[in-house]
């Protein structure tokens, strides 16, 4: 049972032991990630067309991502304001801010990606050989560099330790997250481990749409991307709205996109009190995505 989890995991923990100086082979891997969750995402527009009764499948995904991001939504909101109260932090607003349409505009660009496999898959008169195969192959080595991103991005064991309140928003987060999975499990009636699995993306929409799709098909994958990817987008529209009164439910509902692609938002918008919060926040949730997510794979096979 937990021998191809596994087999998936390991090379995340070889990338994750190898250290590099090299600021160029850094940023290879940086641009060899963005391509590569390119040619995923693509795979899997190709795999949701090969769908029997498609239009009843894309129902199900939008039923899936709709519950889960109200479930998940909600039990995070309910929570995380309660860290502003006992921890406050001091926001301060910059004078420039983040133009919002910028920031959305990558995560339309992979929206295409899957919608151009999707129609393609559609209008090809053949199945394409291999589509299962080759996502995996793929996901492999993305999950090496992942490895290797996640150790060379500069935080120490001692500076995530010393920071509270990343590690607190980190936790409820994590926490809340499985109590929303847990709801939409009983609202959906589906396999605990399946929700609690789709509900430890924590904002990452690439991998957790990848890992979701290899695990248990297509429709859990593009589920748990739109998902993710709805969770971001609304990040971003919320961040320069409240992050002044409620910096910490600002970061926490970011999740581990806190440590990259809302960054900018939160350092325009909260001011740099803000930032070291968010990166070690959304370090914390960027590591624990493969691991609890492939965790609860593992218990459902």
């Amino acid at each position: 049972m937990y021998s191809g989890v596994f087999l998936i995991f390991l090379p995340l923990i070889i990338g994750y032991l190898i250290a590099l100086k090299n600021e160029q082979w850094l940023d290879r891997i940086n641009k060899t990630v963005s391509q590569l969750i390119y040619v995923i995402l693509f795979l899997m527009g190709l795999s949701l067309s090969a769908l029997d009764n498609l239009s009843a499948n894309l129902q199900t995904i939008g039923l899936y991502t709709l519950t889960f991001f109200l479930a998940i939504g909600t039990c995070n909101l309910a929570s995380l304001p309660f860290i502003d109260k006992w921890m406050p932090v001091e926001a301060c607003s910059n004078s420039k801010t983040m133009p919002i349409h910028l920031m959305a505009l990558e995560s339309a660009k992979l929206i295409l990606v899957v919608g151009a496999g999707l129609l393609l898959g559609l209008l090809m008169p053949f199945q394409v050989p291999y589509i299962s195969s080759a996502s995996e192959s793929i996901l492999l080595l993305l999950l090496f560099f992942i490895g290797i991103q996640l150790r060379n991005s500069g935080l120490t064991l001692k500076q995530i330790l010393l920071n509270k309140h990343g590690m607190i928003i980190a936790l409820v987060v994590v926490l809340t997250s499985w109590c929303g999975g847990l709801i939409a499990a009983y609202l959906l009636d589906i396999p605990l481990t399946n929700a609690l699995a789709m509900s430890s993306g924590f904002g990452w929409y690439s991998l957790a749409g990848i890992l979701m799709g290899d695990a248990y098909g297509p429709v859990y994958g593009g589920a748990s991307f739109f998902l993710e990817l709805l969770r971001e987008l609304v990040a971003l529209i919320a961040i320069p709205l409240f992050i002044r009164r409620y910096p910490c439910s600002s970061i926490g509902y970011a999740g581990a996109t806190s440590l990259d692609f809302t960054l900018p938002v939160i350092q325009s918008t909260g001011g740099v009190r803000c930032v070291p919060i968010a990166i070690v926040s959304g370090f914390i949730l960027s590591l624990l995505v493969p691991v609890f997510m492939l965790f609860f794979i593992s218990l459902g096979q």
